[in-house]
């Protein structure tokens, strides 16, 4: 009891300090990503324009997304009234959420010090800190999936329809977040659960079934009535070329993510793929942290239960966290299309939860030397990512990989030294809550926004950033915060009008659907709508 009472205190700490962190100064991003802050702003006005997801209240338009991500914000502007907060807190709320999902998920199969540790390095991971206090549809995205393993682990168990039929529908909701990237689990989840069930084949066979129905049901709902509203009815679907939400779906938000192909007027960026792309200086400080340890721990953890049942929880846990991890990926190590470091926070939970398990399992089994590998390991990347960030805090690296190699060294010569391996876990977390915090005292506006510091790599904020947002409604596009030399401006961030545009606006506006309309500076195209203003 005194142990379970323990266990709960410490959950409830990591929790409150998740939310600190993922809260603190949240205001400072303004407006964030004016182009989604201008579809809360617009839902906030009019139904219509909530349910389709529309950049305005008059409904022209649609963001180039499925709008689920939009309503908790939409919803908590019209209960507090438009302000940044508004818009923000609710994805804070819901990286508290992911955390909490990625602790539970460990904790059931394992320790409660293994549950905190997965806990913490999801909280940790800077990307995490950055999307969760940013509002492109990312947060609501990774926390449907973390919720979806968790009833993938929960089905396993003993087989559960239930459990399975959940996870069904939270991925089929995480659709209507992002679209197709939610279905990237989809084949590790199903594998899994069809080799590792505790039930009969052909009876995981029937679950499987029902439960794709039953995402197809919570994805497929709103294209329906999307499809059956007539197109002079409803705003125009923005990304797409044919004002349909399949071509969004399976072109710019799909295949042309892929292959490059031109779908929607964005074809590859110049960007190389490759295998080590999550390494590199754009993605590497956002997630790659912790993820050779969650690779090394999920072999090593696999090798050490190869003689366990096929239906150990254990192991098909590790399974349906590692199938996440390397599907996901490994597309984005090779897509060919638009790809943006950010997207990685979906990789998130999943390395943060096979860190906490993966550790456990070797540590219950006595693979001290496994341990200490992954410990120097981690350590030395860390003193790498730490390295590229010329003359910011240049000392934290060499204390990182001194503490990191000599807690290994020492973890070999003492199997269990409590001392240790608690310095051996801040040595390894050190660098990615350094980076977390730098992230969440820095305000990120725009459509590109990076965590940490400048790197050299990808689109990172001058020093100095300007931490102000702009007053009144969410106005236009263009700019972009975090930004570096050589970086690439103008891109979906709100400018302050002037009093005189303002005024010049307002004027007579109540005669008029839309008193202006501009194409801002950016690199996206502007989709042509069969609408005028009038």
């Amino acid at each position: 009891m005194v142990t379970e009472t323990k266990s709960r205190w410490a959950l409830a700490v990591l929790l409150a300090g998740t939310g600190a962190l993922y809260l603190w100064g949240l205001g400072a991003s303004g407006w964030a990503n004016s182009f989604y802050s201008a579809a809360v702003q617009a839902g906030s006005q009019s139904w219509k324009a909530f349910f389709f997801g529309a950049s305005d209240a008059a409904g022209a338009i649609t963001v180039d997304k499925t709008p689920a991500s939009l309503w908790p914000m939409v919803l908590s502007v019209r209960l507090f009234g438009l302000s940044s907060w508004a818009i923000l807190v609710p994805q804070a709320l819901m990286g508290v959420g992911s955390v909490a999902m990625v602790y539970a998920s460990v904790r059931r199969l394992s320790s409660a010090w293994a549950g905190l540790l997965a806990g913490a390095v999801m909280a940790l991971t800077p990307v995490a800190v950055l999307m969760f206090r940013f509002n492109n549809p990312d947060a609501l995205l990774v926390l449907l999936l973390t919720v979806a393993a968790y009833c993938v682990v929960r089905a396993q168990e003993r087989g559960a329809t239930r459990w399975l039929v959940l996870a069904g529908v939270a991925i089929g909701f995480a659709f209507l977040a992002k679209m197709l990237q939610a279905f990237l689990v989809l084949p590790g989840f199903a594998l899994v659960y069809l080799v590792t069930a505790p039930v009969a084949f052909w009876r995981r066979v029937r679950q499987l079934l029902l439960a794709g129905a039953a995402m197809v049901v919570a994805a497929g709902w709103w294209l329906l009535a999307v499809a059956l509203v007539p197109a002079s009815e409803r705003p125009y679907i923005g990304g797409s070329q044919t004002n349909s939400v399949l071509e969004l779906a399976l072109g710019y938000n799909g295949i042309g993510r892929l292959n490059g192909e031109n779908y929607g007027g964005l074809g590859n960026l110049n960007q190389e793929a490759g295998w080590l792309r999550l390494f590199d200086t754009e993605a590497g400080g956002q997630i790659s942290w912790l993820l050779p340890a969650a690779l090394v721990l999920l072999v090593a953890a696999t090798w050490l239960t190869r003689w366990a049942p096929r239906t150990d929880p254990v192991r098909a846990a590790l399974w349906v966290w590692g199938s996440w991890l390397v599907v996901t990926g490994l597309i984005f190590s090779l897509m060919q299309g638009i790809f943006h470091a950010y997207y990685t926070v979906a990789l998130a939970p999943a390395i943060a939860a096979l860190v906490g398990l993966g550790t456990a399992v070797l540590w219950e089994r006595g693979a001290h030397r496994a341990l200490a590998v992954v410990t120097a390991g981690t350590a030395v990347w860390s003193y790498v990512l730490l390295s590229r960030s010329s003359g910011w805090n240049p000392w934290l690296g060499v204390v990182v990989l001194v503490a990191g190699l000599g807690a290994a060294v020492t973890m070999l010569l003492s199997r269990r030294v409590l001392a240790v391996v608690v310095v051996a876990v801040v040595a390894c977390l050190a660098g990615p809550a350094a980076y977390a915090v730098d992230t969440a005292a820095s305000p990120h506006t725009g459509a590109i926004p990076t965590a940490g510091p400048s790197t050299g790599g990808g689109f990172q904020r001058p020093v100095g950033s300007a931490r102000g947002r702009p007053p009144g409604g969410v106005q236009g596009r263009g700019g972009m915060g975090r930004m570096g030399s050589g970086g690439m401006g103008g891109l979906l961030n709100a400018a302050a009008p002037s009093a005189e545009l303002t005024a010049l606006l307002e004027s007579g506006a109540s005669g008029y659907t839309w008193a202006a309309a501009t194409v801002g500076p950016t690199t996206r195209p502007a989709t042509s709508s069969p609408r005028s203003c009038r």
